[in-house]
């Protein structure tokens, strides 16, 4: 059976580039929808806004480089909130050396966001995103500490943090 299981896999990571290819996925600008349709600005508009490096992970859902954040070792108390339209999403009570590189929160401040299944690496993945705005924060999993059990791994340049 595991040499089957890796026979598998092993055919499986050489046909993917192949279907990718083929099947051709495209782009998306920010795949969940802005809730204030204030906050539903043109690709343009969010260049216009954004720094580079926040557009690509806010608007076209990109990950920052590990341990590349300041807001990795935030310590102060305060708000960390999206970079793209200023919602307060995670207090700094919520927030964990998780030992990855990227802020991590064990959970969010009420209806600050929303999540979808993400397939981009084939296994899926919980998604989330400011639900203002929209814009893309990061993945959501289940190896984060009690009450929650739950591990928000977000990208540093997609918040700001006020202390406070």
């Amino acid at each position: 059976m595991k040499q089957f299981l890796s026979r598998r896999s092993f055919i499986l990571i050489l046909i993917m580039p192949i279907l990718k290819f083929i099947i051709k996925p495209y782009q998306v600008l920010a795949s969940s929808k802005a809730s204030d349709e204030s906050w539903n600005l043109s690709k343009e508009e969010w260049k216009n806004k954004l720094e580079p490096e926040a557009f690509y992970i806010l608007r076209e859902e990109g990950t920052e480089r590990a341990f590349s954040s300041v807001l990795n070792n935030e310590k102060r108390k305060g708000i960390f909130h999206c970079a793209g339209c200023n919602q307060a999403l995670f207090t700094s009570e919520t927030k964990f050396d998780s030992g990855t590189g990227w802020p991590s929160f064990w959970d969010p401040i009420k209806d600050s966001i929303e999540t979808k299944v993400d397939f981009k690496l084939i296994v899926p993945r919980t998604e989330y995103h400011c639900s203002r705005c929209g814009g893309h924060q990061g993945h959501v999993f289940n190896d984060g500490p009690m009450p929650t059990g739950k591990r928000y791994c977000n990208n540093g340049l997609a918040l700001n943090f006020i202390p406070g």
